[in-house]
């Protein structure tokens, strides 16, 4: 058996415009990595944290990869192990990108391999949400599911929890853009309407349907036009520089749609192409550069891997 383990979670679009909470996807960049080894002492331990500018507790009481890793022992039968964890952060805190959940994948991932448990991963989607809890106040799984299972994931019921993996067309691209400005989670949704006009919901529940079925019909303009949001975008795109401006770039320049990653403040398109998404990746920097605020970039087709071991 050994006594190490390497291993990468990717990072994840949640919501998918109007999606809310019960979609989202995986990507193959950017994403974190995660060094396990078992240790002759009892308990978890965090040893080393990098990427993350010291923003990330070493207390494993406090990190959401070793409490979720803690729940998952508990579960096996197995809370006396001896866990050494090195977080290695490849992505942004803070992107609206899934990075706690990237972070949480990658840590029971490792947990799962490293022990030869034969527990399916899907089972390790509670614990998964534990670290969600943890992270923003709010267990949801439309980040770490998609992380956990690869692909595009629907989650149809919270309670209880049944989670769907969802086909798509070959060949669809993402263009992920990161603002490099602050919009923190829980701020995020806490500016959230409580109430919404029946229109509204009906309107939202049209495009659902609309999106889900054309990732079955592999029916790309279906998907471009059900991909609208009259319940969160409203709000939370006023915390995101130049939005309207960047959807406009994005559709003018072959988009099949534009909105919000998760929370925010990234933005994506879904694309035809690797060249369409690197070319309106490029414009909407460039865009953000113009007002002088700094970005990162991605283009990555949707992960149907999922995490994976590296070494």
């Amino acid at each position: 058996m050994k006594d190490s383990i390497k291993v990468f979670a990717p990072a994840t679009v949640a919501n998918v415009v109007c999606g809310f909470d019960v979609l989202g996807f995986a990507v193959n960049e950017p994403g974190d990595e995660v060094i396990m080894r078992i240790t002759d002492k009892s308990g978890i331990h965090i040893s080393k944290i990098t990427g993350d500018n010291g923003r990330l507790p070493l207390d494993p009481k406090k990190n959401t990869v070793s409490v979720s890793v803690e729940h998952y022992l508990n579960y096996i039968g197995r809370p006396d192990v001896g866990l050494d964890i090195e977080l290695h952060k490849k992505m942004p805190i803070g992107s609206g990108l899934g990075s706690s959940s990237a972070s949480t994948v990658a840590g029971l991932f490792a947990a799962k391999n490293l022990l030869n448990d034969m527990t399916d991963v899907a089972e390790l989607l509670p614990f998964a949400r534990k670290g969600e809890e943890m992270a923003c106040g709010h267990g949801h799984a439309d980040n770490v599911a998609p992380a956990l299972l690869g692909g595009f994931v629907l989650i149809r019921s919270y309670e209880p929890l049944d989670v769907i993996k969802l086909p798509h067309p070959a060949g669809l691209y993402c263009a992920i853009v990161f603002p490099d400005v602050d919009v923190p989670t829980r701020e995020a949704r806490q500016i959230i309407r409580t109430k919404i006009l029946m229109k509204d919901a009906v309107t939202q529940w049209g495009n659902i349907a609309g999106l889900v079925s054309g990732l079955f019909l592999n029916d790309l303009d279906l998907i471009g036009r059900s991909m609208q949001d009259v319940l969160v975008e409203p709000v939370r795109s006023m915390l995101i520089p130049d939005f309207y401006e960047m959807r406009q770039i994005a559709m003018e320049s072959g988009a099949i749609s534009f909105g919000i990653s998760g929370s925010g403040p990234s933005v994506f398109s879904f694309t035809r192409d690797e060249e369409t998404a690197k070319q309106i990746a490029q414009k909407l920097q460039q865009q953000l550069a113009s007002i002088q605020i700094n970005s990162n970039a991605y283009v990555s087709p949707i992960n149907d891997e999922g995490p994976k071991i590296l070494g």
